[in-house]
């Protein structure tokens, strides 16, 4: 007789999910609660009863908080390099060839002026989908121009962060931008025009140390991710307990380093009433070249309609 018995396992039939396209249905990773894709994106990304809020997309971001039709983008036509001809296990050209397809953008920040509430901003939107948002060259480059807009202009600075740092593909390049940034932001306080900096999930490392950290005002969207580097690092260097959840945005409200955690929803409504408080007294330019480029999208896009006939009304040509 056998001192082990071998176990009897029961048969376990899995339900085949033939038939469900990929994609359809997204998982709360909160609640663990299946949520319609199609009702997810209509609701800014944001899980109707848990409130957990998803990445959003640069396009969908500024479509969700500028006027209509009024944003016109600008600084589209530069370009990553490879600098350091970085090779890994894939090469940088081929990373940022393979980003570019996948996302439909440029580089990892979307910058430009629109209109909100009437009144001109420029605005920045930084997009994780593109290398995790990390600031390279150019993502530094569009940024200061931004800020150098608002100069420019005298309008309300608004740049919106998801980052986990510094592109170290650029190396010491990328670190450069850190300074860049924060001296252009230096000249705009210096002018008295407002900066609000928008935190989400998440910002990390060379961009948190930097312009998104360095706003007048400094939201943040709930439960996001903001710290310089990961915890495991600091646990190592410093040999120090950490206090749960030490690098929420709900945690660095109690601690004084952002000023508000405001959810998706809620985020246009608020800008509008930051600018009307702390822009009241700017005395801003209309920004002529936006409004050129603004005309002639709608102009173009009336001929387009225009010259488009019905097949009634061919039919009748006929």
């Amino acid at each position: 007789m056998a001192l082990f018995s071998k176990p009897k396992y029961s048969n376990v039939t899995v339900k085949s999910r033939e038939g469900v396209p990929k994609g359809v249905w997204t998982k709360c990773p909160e609640t663990g609660e299946m949520v319609f894709a199609k009702e997810l994106k209509n609701n800014l990304m944001v899980v109707p009863n848990s409130g957990y809020h998803f990445p959003l997309s640069a396009p969908d971001r500024i479509a969700s908080l500028v006027d209509e039709g009024t944003f016109v983008e600008r600084d589209s036509n530069l370009r990553s390099t490879d600098p350091l001809d970085f090779k890994g296990m894939a090469s940088y050209k081929d990373k940022l060839g393979q980003n570019k397809e996948k996302t439909g953008l440029e580089d990892a920040v979307v910058c430009g002026v629109g209109k909100m509430g009437g009144k001109w901003v420029s605005l920045s939107v930084m997009d994780f989908r593109f290398l995790g948002g990390s600031m390279g060259s150019v993502v530094g480059e569009k940024i200061t121009r931004a800020i150098e807009r608002g100069l420019e202009f005298s309008m309300p600075v608004i740049i919106v962060s998801a980052s986990g740092g510094a592109r170290m593909y650029e190396g010491i390049l990328s670190l450069m931008q850190m300074a860049k940034t924060s001296a252009a932001l230096a000249r705009l306080s210096e002018a008295g025009i407002p900066y609000i900096s928008i935190l989400t999930n998440p910002t990390m490392a060379g961009v948190m140390a930097s312009y998104a950290t360095l706003g007048d005002v400094i939201l943040a969207e709930p439960k996001a991710l903001i710290g310089f580097a990961g915890r495991r690092v600091i646990k190592e260097t410093t040999h120090a307990d950490l206090p749960e959840g030490f690098q929420t945005s709900e945690f660095l409200l109690e601690h004084g380093l952002i000023d508000q955690i405001v959810t998706r929803h809620e985020m246009r409504d608020r800008l509008l009433s930051l600018i009307s408080h702390l822009g009241h007294s700017l005395k801003g330019k209309e920004p002529v070249d936006a409004i050129k480029r603004s005309t002639r999208k709608k102009t173009a896009k009336a001929k387009r309609g225009s010259t488009k006939t019905s097949p009634s009304a061919r039919k009748a040509n006929d």
